[in-house]
């Protein structure tokens, strides 16, 4: 059985590796010559658009998915028409259009911030009454890990705000005074069959994740699952999806979901009994799902900018460590390390450890 994956970034390569042992074979379509899963399966190089590339990529594959959800949606639809793709390319469309993506969540009953479709100048500066202050001004389509937004703070912010985004469709999203930031994965199989991993606690920093801790028996579960659940369901989803939320007082409003694999799932990878990434190709080959239950204190912290020595953090007990073979660059995920241990003391330490150095890392 073989695994066709648009993309060939570190979900590729963490999607591959979980799938090997599963006696699986793996092909990725990427255009750049450096790839890191490139490494480990055979790659097309090109770009995703390429109908010969694509068209050689469907009859090698039994079935296809992606690894992030700024692939053309039409190249989703071209795909579709010749083998199987998961996750279905509606959810992909849907996800790459902010407002789309926030009009769909209030059609499914599921809160969000206040938000309004921006088109111009004035038009921005007139919806900013009902939005309030702060805000953040977002491109609609692209964008990630803080790219293409503008924090909106005062009225004087709005014209240069606007004029960096250079007439791209763009929205604006009010501030919400939340508790924490957290996020919950899901997988629905080919036959239906759903699992739910625990909500993790996520940190962000400079718009790109440093932290995500599983919060096992959290009060805000239950909330989470239902919500997940109307999108899978609502979208026909097979494979993993995101949802990203906020806490507030009265409970958890929607961010943004992302239709794959995810970063704020990385802890499942030692921390959990099933990772996300085999849980991803259980869904899409039609087979059973795996336990997702935790398996004692566990969380991810991310590499930015900078690899860590491999010898630092192979000292540290009850730590693995992923390296994404990625040259070091400024706001660039290059590698994390997950903490799984039965000792919430020794959790802690351990996490306040690799976030120093993931901070030190990263100024560097």
């Amino acid at each position: 059985m073989k695994v066709g994956i648009l993309g060939g970034g570190q979900l590729a390569r963490m999607i591959a590796l979980a799938g090997y042992p599963l006696g699986l074979e793996f092909i990725v379509l990427d255009p750049g010559e450096d790839a890191c899963a490139g490494l480990l399966c055979e790659q097309l190089l090109g770009a995703y658009d390429d109908q010969t590339l694509l068209a050689e990529l469907a009859a090698k594959a039994d079935v296809v998915t992606y690894e992030f959800e700024n692939v053309p949606a039409e190249v989703a639809a071209f795909l579709s028409a010749r083998t199987a793709v998961y996750p279905p390319p509606q959810a992909l469309a849907t996800a790459q259009d902010r407002l789309l993506e926030k009009d769909f969540f209030q059609q499914l009953g599921i809160p969000t911030p206040p938000y309004a479709d921006v088109t111009s100048l004035q038009q921005f500066t007139g919806v900013m009454a009902q939005i309030g202050w702060p805000a953040i001004l977002k491109t609609r389509r692209m964008g990630y890990d803080g790219k293409g937004q503008a924090v909106l703070r005062t009225p004087e912010d709005l014209a240069p705000a606007w004029q960096a985004l250079e007439g791209a469709p763009a929205i604006v999203e009010g501030f919400v005074a939340f508790k924490r930031e957290v996020s919950i994965i899901a997988a629905r199989s080919v036959s239906g069959e759903v699992a739910f991993y625990p909500l993790a606690q996520n940190l962000h920093n400079k718009g790109i994740l440093r932290v995500s801790e599983c919060c096992h028996g959290d009060a805000l579960q239950e909330q989470a699952e239902g919500y997940a659940r109307r999108l899978l369901e609502a979208l026909d989803y097979v494979g993993v999806l995101a949802l990203e939320l906020f806490e507030l007082d009265g409970g958890l409003v929607a961010n943004e979901f992302a239709p794959r694999v995810h970063n704020s799932g990385h802890w499942t990878i030692e921390g959990a009994q099933t990772s996300q990434f085999e849980n991803h190709l259980r869904a899409i080959l039609g087979w059973p799902l795996g336990d997702t239950r935790p398996e004692g204190f566990a969380a991810m912290v991310n590499f930015i900018g900078n690899n860590p020595k491999s010898e630092d953090i192979l000292a540290m007990p009850q730590t693995h460590l992923h390296l994404y073979h990625k040259a070091g660059r400024k706001g660039r995920k290059v590698a994390h390390a997950t903490v799984r241990t039965g000792d919430k003391a020794v959790y802690a330490s351990l996490i306040s450890q690799l976030a120093d150095l993931a901070s030190r890392l990263d100024d560097s």
